[in-house]
């Protein structure tokens, strides 16, 4: 095992690779530390990996990972981190936006103690004067950061940000899939992980355009239900199924509790409850008042009889064998030896 992984998630960024490489070994060669670069080509379709290729003939330790296909971020970067061998492992995206300089900060945080007096299991950037166009880009992402750490309890700046220090034992324990790769902290802190954020610098796009838009934001919102879900009922769902079929027969019980109670107010001779003159009639016979608590009924039994599958499909996941979420085509290491 080597003291440091730096693990990058690469797609169409064949302009950024070289000078990525050579910023990322300025960066990483003083700390005095073993490391290794591991660069995953996500299915790029301009010439991305040959100038990877390339960087493995003239820089060390750095490890080259090709799909067979686009699987996205979250795929790439599980892979890259289920190749890496550091003990820590820090991510970044590839387009030269974060810094590679940065790195040595965000290490040094890592070993810092929290106010118990352990050490952070994770370290994430915040980019506190982003460079992006504030419509499209940094009023979403302030949005989603703010329901992110409502919903999650875990409060940072910026879930956005890829570069992220994670020690081994911790992010070991985090299964990504989808598009979880933004909610990579709060997953941490499900597996009991300390969590804090540090300022980095970040920088306007050099080469090639964004691969994010507007349009993630509703993605993000729909992921965010998951991993609240994950977070919260992931190994008790009937706690969640099983409340709404509760309130569901709740509600039921209370409609045919009064229908029961005015039918034999009205067999001793009493006037129906609700309505007057000659066209009154007792809440028995109309239909309103017997289909509804019926409909309830039959969606309180649905949803407990869910609660109760999925727990089944709980202890399923739990005990099942992983699945590995991407295909990796080849795997390289760099030929120019330290």
């Amino acid at each position: 095992m080597t003291d440091l992984s730096v693990v990058l998630p690469v797609y169409n960024e064949e302009e950024s690779v070289p000078p990525l490489c050579e910023a990322l070994h300025a960066a990483l060669e003083p700390l005095g530390k073993s490391y290794e670069i591991v660069l995953v080509d996500d299915g790029s379709r301009d010439g991305t990996w040959r100038v990877m290729t390339e960087m493995t003939r003239k820089w060390p330790h750095l490890k080259i990972v090709r799909f067979r296909r686009n699987f996205g971020q979250t795929a790439a970067m599980a892979a890259g981190i289920d190749q890496s061998c550091g003990a820590v492992v820090v991510t970044m995206d590839a387009d030269l936006q974060n810094d590679p300089k940065d790195i040595p900060a965000v290490l040094a945080k890592l070993e810092e103690t929290d106010e118990t007096g352990r050490k952070w299991d994770v370290v994430s950037g915040w980019r506190k004067n982003r460079k992006d166009a504030f419509i499209n880009r940094k009023l979403p992402s302030m949005l989603a950061n703010r329901l992110i750490g409502w919903m999650t309890g875990v409060r940072l700046h910026d879930y956005g940000c890829s570069l992220k220090a994670y020690r081994r034992e911790i992010i070991s324990q985090v299964h990504l899939y989808g598009e979880l790769h933004r909610f990579v902290p709060a997953l941490c802190r499900l597996a009991g992980a300390s969590v804090t954020e540090i300022p980095v610098d970040h920088h306007a796009r050099a080469y090639g355009k964004s691969k994010y838009g507007i349009s993630r934001t509703f993605r993000v919102v729909l992921d965010l239900m998951l991993v609240k879900f994950l977070m919260s009922y992931s190994t008790r769902p009937i706690q969640i199924f099983g409340k709404i079929g509760l309130w569901f027969g709740f509600a039921a019980a209370l409609i045919f509790g009064v229908v029961f109670c005015e039918g034999v107010w009205n067999t001793f001779g009493g006037a129906p409850w609700f309505g007057s003159g000659e066209g009154a009639t007792i809440l028995a016979k109309r239909p309103f008042w017997i289909v509804t608590p019926l409909m309830f009924l039959g969606f309180a039994i649905q949803l407990v009889v869910l609660g109760l599958l999925a727990e089944l499909q709980t202890r399923t996941y739990h005990e099942s064998q992983k699945k590995p979420i991407y295909s990796i085509k080849e795997v390289r290491e760099s030929e120019q030896k330290q």
